[in-house]
């Protein structure tokens, strides 16, 4: 215990409001360079190539996460229990569970680079992509899923190191990403004229610097562990419960990305103009989100890290204190956007019919960022406890049981202007599940780690 003491990031002791937004400023402000590093290259292509290009492009994506959805989920199952091993101030463990999955990692990068070039045709004539769209973004999908295993251990690093409550150095390694992206795109796209091609080698250049240098990062700062690639360790019990935990959310993030493809099928179907439009609002979109995910990646800590100490009290007063602030960051993101859309449309292409397309996506949409926000902080509790099940359930139903059936019907008998007003009912179902499933307090018999019993911890969560 007094090992872990010495060493910052322990959210254990101190306020939990003020341990919370310290923690999630940098989460905050990582998410929005990842979210750029992403626009870079939707607004490169879109300005300096075209239409079919930004299009290409943002189709691309959902398969690409698709097929690395679930080895991220799997790592974040290990990000849990690190956390709580920290917490307990098992540092052995913590080693030797981040040793472990390294090696699940660089091993199954492998074949998901093999499998996701020979089933890139495929996957994309399956959700109906635009004829003049299929091959810039049969290329880029080609070139991205090469580089698999920078993207994956590049994202290893940052998930490391938050899981032991430093979020600064993750924003380091992204910040550096980002810049070279940025430079290597301009170069790429504007200099040297290589269209899509010179945003899918950016990008994997970029992660490929970013790992390497966060690596050396990792070693130089936690000298308990020794990240090697080279180094193959595996722990076959810590493995067990790494995909009981990861499963999961890896099962959950993959069947969601393939709900996305999906209604992203749906969009296809209007042609390329609506598919850009819906491709550019999305990267806007997503800006509105990150308060709330950034809250919610540092609660998922915090709670790890206090379930693992055996203070569950600590939990209770983070879930008010992150609520609050989600909810507030909210109310100005939506007020952002009502007020800028249009404009902010207007950084990915200047076509009226490109622009118009993502307002009927960001219209109705912007009303939901306060649903989302209740909704993801009782589900970041049950992460941090180890309760991955639920909130797979929560989104899988919202998911594939209402948005999707709602967006197609909706499109069915009132046209394309009113797909996106599915995702309130989804929101609203999968905030009513976790809201009820938080206050029946089974989430609290699911830690990995902890230093007393649970019945002997007190029931103030509930």
């Amino acid at each position: 215990m007094n090992e872990r003491k010495t060493i910052k990031g322990d959210m254990t002791v101190g306020n939990p409001a003020r341990l919370i937004l310290s923690f999630s400023i940098p989460l905050l402000l990582g998410n929005v360079l990842q979210q750029m590093y992403n626009m870079a290259d939707s607004i490169v292509v879109g300005n300096y190539v075209g239409t079919t290009a930004l299009a290409a492009v943002g189709t691309g994506f959902p398969i690409i996460y698709m097929m690395v959805a679930l080895f991220m989920g799997i790592g974040g199952g290990a990000t849990v229990i690190i956390s709580q091993y920290y917490g307990a101030g098992d540092l052995k463990k913590v080693s030797e569970t981040v040793d472990t999955i390294y090696t699940f990692g660089i091993v199954g990068a492998i074949p998901i680079s093999v499998i996701g070039i020979l089933l890139s045709g495929p996957m994309l004539r399956l959700i109906n992509t635009p004829d003049d769209t299929l091959p810039d973004a049969r290329l880029y999908m080609t070139i991205i899923f090469a580089g698999t295993i920078f993207a994956l251990g590049y994202n290893l690093n940052s998930a490391i190191m938050q899981s032991l409550g430093d979020s600064k150095t993750p924003l380091l390694l992204l910040s550096i990403t980002c810049g070279l992206n940025i430079l290597l795109d301009l170069l790429f796209v504007i200099v040297f004229q290589w269209g899509v091609v010179g945003v899918a080698v950016a990008t994997i250049f970029s992660q490929a610097v970013s790992w390497g240098v966060g690596i050396l990062l990792v070693n130089r700062k936690y000298t308990y562990i020794h990240v090697n690639p080279l180094k193959f360790f595996f722990d076959r019990e810590l493995f067990g419960k790494i995909i009981r935990l990861g499963l999961p959310a890896g099962l959950q993030q993959m069947l969601f990305s393939v709900g996305t493809l999906a209604l992203q099928s749906l969009v296809n179907g209007y042609g390329s103009d609506f598919m850009a439009g819906f491709n550019g609002a999305n990267k806007i979109d997503m800006f509105a989100f990150f308060p709330a995910q950034s809250f919610g990646m540092a609660l998922t800590t915090y709670v790890g890290q206090n379930i693992g100490a055996g203070k569950m009290h600590r939990v209770k007063e983070g879930l008010r204190a992150t609520m609050v602030m989600s909810v507030l960051c909210g109310i100005g993101a939506m007020a952002l956007v009502l007020g800028c859309g249009t404009n902010m449309m207007h950084l990915f292409s200047r076509e009226a019919a490109v622009v118009e397309a993502g307002m009927i996506y960001l219209r109705p949409v912007m009303y939901c960022y306060l649903l989302f926000a209740v909704m993801n902080t009782f589900l970041s509790v049950l992460r941090g406890a180890g309760d991955m099940v639920f909130p797979m359930i929560t989104s899988l139903l919202s998911l594939w049981l209402i948005r999707l059936p709602m967006a197609y019907l909706l499109a069915y008998f009132f046209g394309k202007e009113y797909i996106f007003f599915s995702y309130g009912g989804g929101w609203v179902i999968g905030m009513t599940m976790a809201i009820v499933y938080y206050f029946g307090g089974r989430w609290k018999k699911k830690a990995v780690v902890s230093r007393r019993r649970e019945e002997d911890l007190p029931a103030e969560c509930e």
